[in-house]
C-alpha cells in the first residue's frame, strides 16, 4: 500500500511544477466558460420555454464543470503509461513486485488531483465575484452540498478506472489514437460536459443513464446546483458506486490477460 501512495504522491507533487500549464488550463477554462455562459444565456433570452434547467442553475453547472475539468474529463493520455507500452519498458514494470494496475490507478489519479488543484479555486473565485446572470451560486442546502462532495470523490473513482481501463486496451492495439479518440466522443456527448443531459432527446437521456460517463460530471453538478433532488442523489450515489465496483472487476480482468500476454515491442 505505500508504494502506491508514494507513486500517488510522486505524481501529484510533479504534477504541482507545471505552473505554465496550469496559467494556460485557466485561460482556457474561463474561455469557454463565458462562451457557454453568453450562448446558454441567448438561448434562455430567445423565449424558449418548458427548459430542464433554471438559467441560474445551467450557468452553475457551466463553471463548476470548467473548474473541476483537468479532473473530469475523460480522453486524458498519461504519456509515460503510453511510451512504456510502445517502446517495451512496460516489461521492466511487470518485474516489479507491485501489481501494475494499481500503480496506474495512483499515477492518473494524482496526476488528474495535481492538475485540478492549480485550476480549481482561480475558477470559481472569478466565477464567484462575476455579477448576475453569469456568476455561479453557492448551494445553501449543507445536505446537498455533502452529497455533491460524496459524488466528487466517487467519480473521481470512476473516473480513474475508465482511464486505466483504455490505457490496458492500448496494450492490445499498439496505438492509443483509436481508442482515446472513441472514448473522447463517448465521454464527450454522454457526460453531460458540453450540454447537460437533460437537454438531450429523451432516448439519449435514457442510454446516458445506462453508461457510467454521466455519473462523472452530469450527475455531481446537477446535484449541486439542485436541479436532482436528493432522492434522486441517494441512487444516484448508489449507481456511481455500482459502476465503481463493475469497472474496476472489468479493469482487474482485462490487466490479468493484457499483462499475461503482453506483447514487448521496441529495442
Amino acid at each position: 500500500m505505500k508504494s502506491y501512495l508514494s507513486y500517488f504522491k510522486l505524481k501529484f507533487i510533479n504534477g504541482l511544477q507545471y505552473r505554465a500549464s496550469a496559467l494556460a488550463g485557466i485561460s482556457t477554462q474561463f474561455f469557454f466558460g463565458f462562451v457557454y455562459v453568453l450562448v446558454y444565456i441567448a438561448f434562455y433570452e430567445s423565449g424558449s420555454s418548458e427548459l430542464p434547467m433554471k438559467l441560474s442553475e445551467l450557468v452553475s453547472y457551466v463553471w463548476l464543470g470548467q473548474s473541476l475539468f483537468a479532473l473530469v474529463y475523460l480522453w486524458y493520455k498519461d504519456k509515460e503509461i503510453i511510451k512504456m507500452i510502445k517502446n517495451g519498458d512496460i516489461a521492466y514494470e511487470l518485474c516489479r513486485p507491485q501489481d501494475l494496475y494499481f500503480t496506474w490507478c495512483s499515477k492518473i489519479l494524482g496526476e488528474r488531483l495535481s492538475m485540478v488543484s492549480l485550476r480549481f479555486l482561480p475558477v470559481i473565485i472569478v466565477s464567484l465575484l462575476l455579477p448576475k446572470p453569469y456568476n455561479l451560486v453557492i448551494s445553501t442546502n449543507i445536505l446537498t452540498t455533502l452529497l455533491f462532495f460524496i459524488s466528487l470523490v466517487l467519480a473521481s473513482i470512476l473516473m480513474t478506472f475508465l482511464t486505466v481501463l483504455y490505457h490496458i486496451i492500448c496494450m492490445f492495439t499498439l496505438d492509443e489514437k483509436g481508442v482515446v479518440n472513441i472514448f473522447m466522443v463517448l465521454s464527450d456527448l454522454l457526460s453531460g460536459l458540453v450540454i447537460p443531459i437533460p437537454f438531450f432527446p429523451k432516448y439519449l437521456q435514457n442510454i446516458s443513464n445506462i453508461l457510467p460517463f454521466r455519473y462523472i460530471t452530469d450527475f455531481p453538478f446537477r446535484l449541486y446546483v439542485g436541479n436532482i433532488s436528493i432522492n434522486e442523489g441517494y441512487i444516484g450515489l448508489i449507481t456511481q458506486v455500482i459502476w465503481i465496483i463493475l469497472l474496476f472487476i472489468i479493469g482487474k480482468l482485462v490487466s490479468n490477460i493484457a499483462f499475461k500476454k503482453a506483447t514487448i515491442q521496441g529495442g
